[in-house]
């Protein structure tokens, strides 16, 4: 008589494996989550950063190419200047044939930005409620000063956004805010 040895596969874990498994799976994310949010929120800002650059860059341009002032301002509806709300809120770049700064007579608004989130903008005293872009390229806050900065923050980073006198952009990383 033949006896038959029947093997037995396991398809699956033991609980001893399972919990190992589990136990490394919680120490992993528990280092990596903090840095993907740091990761997280320093994209953020580079983007929000970049943004505001995109804004400059293109007010210039059509100042140039128009050969009239362009203006970027301050905009919590999205149609017209607001000085009593923050740089965070948006902004709002339009052709400024009229009273600098404001948005009248026969204005052409070129671009809405929303609002930001998670993020302050500070438009310093040059830039505390608009900034102007000449015919020539060169910009004009509403102190009349051609040079400024904008300061971005969020919770532990910032860049600062400075605009020389022949008002050209610039960012600069800080540290702390």
């Amino acid at each position: 008589m033949k006896t038959e040895m029947t093997e037995t596969n396991s398809k699956g874990f033991t609980l001893v494996e399972l919990m190992i498994t589990i136990s490394i799976a919680s120490i992993l994310l528990a280092v990596a989550v903090p840095d993907y949010q740091s990761i997280m929120r320093e994209s953020r800002l580079t983007t929000q950063a970049n943004e505001l650059m995109t804004s400059l860059h293109y007010a210039r341009s059509e100042a140039v190419k128009r050969g009239i002032r362009v203006t970027i301002c301050k905009s919590s509806d999205s149609a017209s200047c607001t000085n009593g709300s923050n740089w965070q809120d948006g902004w709002l770049i339009f052709s400024d044939t009229g009273t600098a700064g404001s948005v009248d007579g026969t204005d052409e608004i070129l671009r809405v930005f929303p609002k930001m989130t998670g993020s302050t903008l500070n438009g310093g005293s040059n830039f505390g409620n608009w900034v102007s872009y000449l015919p020539s390229g060169r910009s004009q806050g509403n102190g009349n000063l051609p040079n400024g900065m904008f300061g971005l923050c969020n919770q532990a980073n910032g860049r600062n956004i400075i605009i020389n006198t022949s008002g050209r952009p610039r960012v600069e990383k800080v540290s702390s805010c």
